[in-house]
C-alpha cells in the first residue's frame, strides 16, 4: 500500500469526524500527552486537540501528515506530527498519558514489538485505546487489510498489550462509517486498557 499515493486522492480517505469508537471512551482518557499512532489526515489528532489534549500524530505519510496539520489549522487547532516508519519509531517510556491506534494495521513482526512499547509509552494511569479489523474482516469485504497477518484476534491482543487492566476488550461486528473507505459492516476488535504496571522483561513477547 502506498500511503502517499491514496492521501492525495481529493478530500479525505477517512473523513473528518473522528473514529466513532474513540469518541465513546475519550472521557476515560486522562488529560496530558497523548500519541496517536498512524493518524493519517488527522481526523482523531485535531479532534483530541480540540478537547485540550496536547496530541502528537505519528505517521508514514508525509501526505497525510500535510492534510492533517491543513485539517488542524483550518479549525484552530494544534498539533504536532511525526513522519516515521512505525518500525522505527521509538516511544519513550512513561511520557504519555494516552495511546491511540484506530485503524493501525501493519505485519505481525511491526505490531507486537509497536504494541509493546506502547504500553511502556505510558504512564502509570495512563490509557490505551485501540480500534481494527478483526481477522474474521476477510469475508466481510468492507475494508481493512487483505492479508490475515495484519488483521487482529483479541486473544492475540491481550498478550502483546500485557501491562493493561483491560475495562473494554471485544470483538464485534458494527457498522463502520468513516470516509470512503471505511463502509459498511465490519468484523472490529477494541480495546480500551488502563496502565497498571510494567511487565516484567521475562514476560515481554519476543
Amino acid at each position: 500500500m502506498n500511503w502517499d499515493e491514496r492521501y492525495r486522492e481529493p478530500g479525505f480517505v477517512y473523513g473528518t469526524a473522528p473514529n466513532e469508537y474513540l469518541e465513546s471512551v475519550v472521557d476515560r482518557i486522562p488529560q496530558g500527552k497523548i500519541l496517536s499512532l498512524a493518524e493519517g489526515e488527522g481526523r482523531n489528532a485535531v479532534y483530541l486537540a480540540g478537547l485540550g489534549y496536547d496530541v502528537t500524530g505519528v505517521d508514514g505519510s508525509a501526505v497525510g501528515l500535510r492534510k492533517a496539520v491543513e485539517l488542524a489549522t483550518e479549525r484552530g487547532r494544534i498539533i504536532t506530527t511525526v513522519h516515521a516508519d512505525l518500525s522505527e519509531f521509538k516511544i519513550e517510556p512513561q511520557q504519555w498519558e494516552g495511546v491511540i491506534a484506530c485503524y493501525c494495521h501493519v505485519p505481525s513482526a511491526i505490531r507486537i514489538p509497536l504494541h509493546q512499547a506502547a504500553v511502556w509509552g505510558l504512564k502509570p494511569g495512563g490509557v490505551f485505546v485501540l480500534e481494527a479489523f478483526s481477522k474474521e474482516q476477510l469475508s466481510y469485504g468492507t475494508g481493512g487489510p487483505q492479508s490475515p497477518d495484519m488483521l487482529l484476534s483479541l486473544d492475540e491482543l491481550m498478550q502483546e498489550l500485557k501491562g493493561l487492566e483491560f475495562i473494554h476488550a471485544v470483538q464485534r461486528e458494527r457498522d463502520v462509517r468513516e470516509g470512503s473507505n471505511h463502509t459498511g459492516v465490519a468484523s472490529v476488535v477494541q480495546i480500551l486498557g488502563v496502565k497498571k504496571f510494567d511487565p516484567p522483561r521475562e514476560n515481554v513477547l519476543t
